[in-house]
């Protein structure tokens, strides 16, 4: 195994930057819940100076027990539905949102990067994504991405900031 630093790419950082800067015109604060993407979605956030005024936190629950104990996904969600589906990622997206009681919407990811670890039903570069806001339904969606385990993370924290400034602009 090579030990490679990660930097976060100039696009992350502009689709960082444009949510930043709508969170801040609309007063919101945002926390996200993350497993594949190990935190790259709250350190794209918190890249600027001043995040601190729209980014209340980011949780990143990379095992099943972590799910548990931080968001509150239930144990027969994870039985039933995997790890990866619509169904955990609105239990981490609502769970995120219960334990960030100042954030006002939130993200959750969970998906498997590769390059082992899928499956026919759940391919690697299979990623599943839910959005809250208080008070409104949760959204879930996936997306299949293409490439190495950087590339589909790296495709995964820009899906995650575009779904985050539609659903703030809806």
């Amino acid at each position: 195994m090579s030990l490679t630093l990660t930097f976060l790419r100039e696009d992350i950082l502009h689709k960082a930057e444009a949510l930043f800067l709508l969170l801040r015109a609309n007063g919101g604060r945002v926390v996200t819940a993350e497993s594949c993407t190990g935190g790259l979605v709250a350190s794209a956030l918190t890249h600027f100076a001043g995040s601190s005024d729209v980014t209340e936190g980011g949780l990143v629950t990379y095992s099943n027990t972590m799910k548990q104990a931080v968001l509150g996904v239930s144990t027969d969600t994870l039985e039933r539905h995997g790890a990866v589906s619509a169904e955990t990622v609105v239990e981490m997206a609502d769970g995120a949102l219960k334990a960030a009681t100042r954030a006002n919407v939130s993200v959750a990811v969970s998906g498997i990067a590769g390059p082992g670890g899928g499956s026919p039903d759940k391919p690697v570069g299979l990623v599943w994504f839910a959005t809250a806001l208080r008070d409104e339904p949760t959204r879930a969606e996936n997306r299949v991405f293409d490439g190495t385990r950087e590339q589909v993370r790296d495709q995964a924290v820009i899906h995650a900031l575009e779904l985050l400034a539609r659903r703030l602009s809806d």
